[in-house]
């Protein structure tokens, strides 16, 4: 697999990527990281442009070998504003962009990203139109991406106080009470932000931290203890529940960057 990202300038907590699917990437599974893609493939001209919903599970590439995606990765919460629907409702789902944006908005967008896949030269992975830093497709994705941020609602503005709750450990009742919200309304909107509620957002948000420490090298029962798990069977418990894979196969290898496939 060769892959890349860098920040985007906009919107704020985005990442600009480009992926190429490599022979053994079927047993390389992206984890749930509750965030939201739209994602760009040089494929099949007839679903370039899709959304990767936030995944409460690992999901595997369908996409033949040599496939070529370039995408841009919303920070959790970000999503809803710039593809115009409730997070909850991508939640697990790869969803063509032409079903969520009207005809003439997504060919606009198309012949865009057609012309920025002719003149973006090559990306570094051996393919056209999938480079981060030209005039490719993965500036079109930003470009758009910060244009409907700047047409949509401001964002709700409780979000990032909540992601950074959560992100730091703190329980779910303690982060509604530091942010003025009942149990039961920041439930409904974690929904609508992230796709699912804040006590699953912090179980995908917790994971994602001590799968970071384990690649750095620190044991595993280390890692159970720094992020809050009870032990490290606890741990291996919820990394099985979300990947349906052992620890042990998910450590050393490159950490799954993208929704593509």
């Amino acid at each position: 697999m060769t892959y890349r990202e860098r920040p985007a300038v906009l919107p704020a907590g985005a990442v600009l990527w480009t992926r190429t699917i490599a022979a053994d990437d079927a047993s390389r599974p992206v984890l749930p990281d509750g965030c939201t893609d739209l994602i760009w493939s040089d494929g099949d001209p007839t679903a370039r442009l899709f959304v990767a919903g936030p995944d409460t599970r690992a999901h595997l590439p369908a996409a033949p070998r040599g496939s070529r995606y370039t995408g841009i990765r919303f920070a959790p919460g970000t999503g809803p504003a710039v593809l115009g629907v409730p997070a909850h409702e991508l939640r697990d789902l790869r969803v063509p962009l032409d079903a969520l944006w009207s005809a003439a908005e997504v060919r606009r967008l198309m012949e865009r990203m057609a012309l920025a896949y002719e003149d973006g030269g090559d990306g570094g992975d051996g393919g056209r139109g999938s480079d981060l830093e030209g005039p490719g497709v993965g500036r079109v994705l930003e470009a758009v991406a910060a244009e409907r941020l700047r047409a949509a609602d401001p964002p709700d503005p409780v979000l990032a106080a909540v992601v950074a709750g959560l992100r730091g450990g703190r329980a779910v009742a303690v982060v509604a009470d530091a942010v003025g919200l009942s149990a039961r309304q920041l439930h409904r909107r974690s929904l609508v932000a992230f796709g699912y509620g804040p006590k699953t957002l912090a179980r995908v948000l917790r994971l994602n931290r001590a799968l970071e420490a384990a690649r750095g090298g620190t044991p595993y029962a280390e890692v159970a203890a720094a992020v809050g798990y009870a032990d490290q069977a606890h741990l291996a418990r919820e990394v099985r529940a979300f990947t349906g894979l052992p620890l042990g196969r998910l450590i050393g290898r490159p950490r799954p960057p993208s929704a593509a496939g």
